[in-house]
């Protein structure tokens, strides 16, 4: 049982992965701190990987599901 929720846990990651190539998070920094007086900054940062790594873990876990139930048989 906790290699078929696995396998489907691989499948789901590996789909949203080869939809969703990325994202984008920002973080505050502070410049300057001078009593009542704050400068901060911010910094965009972006999160990137290739769909071919989404394709693997969907497959992986497609391979896992089928082994599972080869096993189970």
């Amino acid at each position: 049982m906790q290699t078929k929720t696995i396998g489907i846990a691989l499948i789901v990651l590996g789909a949203i992965m080869m939809v969703y190539t990325g994202f984008n998070y920002i973080t505050t920094k502070n410049v300057v701190d001078l009593g009542p007086v704050q400068i901060n900054s911010n910094e965009h940062h972006t999160v990137q990987w290739p769909p071919l790594v989404g394709m693997i873990l969907l497959v992986s876990g497609i391979v896992v599901v089928i082994s599972n139930k080869k096993a189970s048989a």
